[in-house]
């Protein structure tokens, strides 16, 4: 590799899965040069995720990576059906004026889509590459990787371990984890049944555990099972349709006969939260830092949430621009919403399970769901739509760290909305009232960060003036410390250079690839 001159990486992410793809595209649309290393040739067609909540779906969409929503909804609230450890009966709602608080949509859509835009904003994503070192100073890191041509290296300002549970980032950081041991053995894959009405789609419960059965198209039907009798002893082998065929028949205790499987694999509800998201210069996102049992689609929803809050604090951080804390809250707020997380799976996972001594308790749960405190308060989590950010100020107002929920907006250029606001992922300052003058005074130093916008009086704001993160949480409003003193801890004293700045950037792709 020759030395380049400074027009190398800024940050480089281990991992083209969704959640690495989706912070590729962040950090590029606010010009930060990026390179994804992914060591899968391709976009894997495996069946995964297929499940969005709410606060997701609002997040995405206010970053222009979903479609606008079809139309206004006809009710006061959205709403969806859902499940709480395959109990049905739990509501997902969301204001009318925000998508629909449940989005279903194949991880290998979503991976393709953020891929294509990542490419488009000028990510160079490199294929069939595959990390072999990581090393960091105090001022960049080093990475060596292993392609089809040989071995290529980078040093950026940052490095960011998108890949996934086993992560190699995570282990040569030597990033240390707090683990849960798997108790208990769960199959998946794709099968055809000799017999169609020997097994309809749906949720069956027996006393020996759990079939989750959904048609895959095709006459083929895609099948979880779940047996709670303790972790399977070669849970590290590849699973067979043999084995699949006799863990199916056991748990519905008759003969279901299976043919043709296709992306058959184990899993189990071993749970890892790493114990720190940063080391220096090297951070983690998505299952890299945190994995948990797969229920209630809550896994890929928290992992792109974590590339929606790091995107925007890394940019300014790489560019200079931010307070000398800020990317340390990366991981004050996304650890904290990972851990409950983990807490609700396993709590799921203990309502799941098929000891007779539990239906009690799934019957209160069944007949609470329905209930709005209880079920809102479930829904809620289960959305993330419950989650309050610590605020940053000394003395907030209570609407710090709180999310904005979506109004139409009247400014001088016409009708718009937060949602469309926030598309450019910048910092938004919305003077809709008030001493609207001496508020532009007070940002006047931070002009250049911000997306100011003067709008008419809006009733469904909450207040009228609003610090909005790009992620969509309020940073600043009236009622505590002054407006300039929020912008000087997201964003740093104006005048003198940010602490947070990132040393000389070494290598450029052209050099990497020579």
């Amino acid at each position: 590799m020759m030395t380049g001159n400074g027009t190398g990486p800024q940050v480089v992410i281990v991992g083209g899965g969704p959640v690495g793809m989706l912070l590729a595209c962040e950090l590029a649309g606010l010009g930060v040069r990026t390179v994804v290393l992914e060591a899968r040739t391709a976009v894997s067609r495996r069946p995964r995720a297929t499940t969005l909540h709410a606060r997701t779906v609002q997040s995405l969409q206010r970053r222009g990576h979903l479609p606008a929503a079809a139309g206004p909804a006809t009710a006061t609230r959205r709403a969806s059906t859902f499940h709480f450890a395959g109990i049905p009966g739990l509501t997902l709602s969301a204001p009318a004026a925000e998508p629909d608080p449940l989005l279903k949509c194949p991880q290998e859509e979503l991976e393709r889509r953020f891929e294509q835009r990542a490419r488009d904003a000028g990510v160079r994503v490199l294929r069939d590459h595959r990390v072999t070192d990581v090393r960091q100073s105090p001022h960049e890191v080093h990475v060596v990787a292993q392609g089809p041509s040989g071995e290529v290296s980078f040093t950026a300002a940052y490095l960011v371990g998108a890949d996934g549970a086993r992560s190699g980032v995570r282990t040569q950081a030597g990033i240390a984890s707090r683990s849960f041991p798997a108790t208990v053995s769960a199959m998946a894959g794709d099968v055809r049944l000799v017999d169609e009405d020997a097994l309809r789609p749906g949720w069956h419960r027996t006393p020996r555990g759990w079939i989750i059965a959904k048609d895959a198209g095709g006459g083929r039907l895609r099948l979880r099972t779940l047996n709670c009798a303790g972790p399977h002893p070669a849970r590290h082998l590849p699973l067979t349709l043999t084995e699949l065929r006799n863990e199916v028949s056991w748990i519905a205790d008759r003969d279901i006969a299976m043919a043709e499987p296709e992306w058959l694999s184990r899993f189990s509800d071993f749970a890892r939260l790493a114990r720190a998201y940063r080391d220096g210069r090297i951070l983690l996102v998505g299952d890299a830092a945190h994995v948990h049992f797969p229920i209630g689609g809550q896994g890929l929803s928290t992992g792109l949430l974590d590339a929606l809050n790091l995107g925007w604090k890394l940019a300014l951080t790489v560019q200079g621009n931010a307070g000398d804390g800020l990317l340390d809250t990366y991981e004050q707020e996304r650890r904290p919403a990972a851990r409950r997380i983990i807490d609700n799976a396993r709590a799921q996972l203990s309502l799941m399970r098929p000891e007779p001594e539990l239906d009690p308790l799934r019957d209160m749960f069944a007949g609470m769901l329905a209930q709005g405190p209880f079920g809102d308060a479930l829904a809620s989590m289960v959305s993330a739509q419950d989650t309050v950010l610590p605020s940053l100020t000394r003395n907030p107002s209570r609407w710090e760290g709180r999310f904005l929920d979506n109004a139409v907006i009247d400014t001088a250029d016409g009708r718009t909305d937060v949602i469309g606001l926030l598309r450019q992922g910048r910092p938004l300052l919305l003077l809709t009232g008030g001493d609207r003058e001496g508020h532009r005074r007070q940002a006047q130093a931070w002009q250049g960060l911000l997306h100011v916008v003067q709008a008419d009086v809006t009733p469904e704001l909450p207040c009228d003036v609003l610090l909005v993160r790009p992620d969509g949480y309020i940073a600043w409003a009236p009622g505590g410390d002054a407006l300039s003193s929020a912008l000087t801890v997201y964003f740093g004293e104006r005048g003198r250079p940010s602490r947070s700045a990132p040393g000389t950037v070494e290598c450029d792709l052209a050099d990497a690839l020579s």
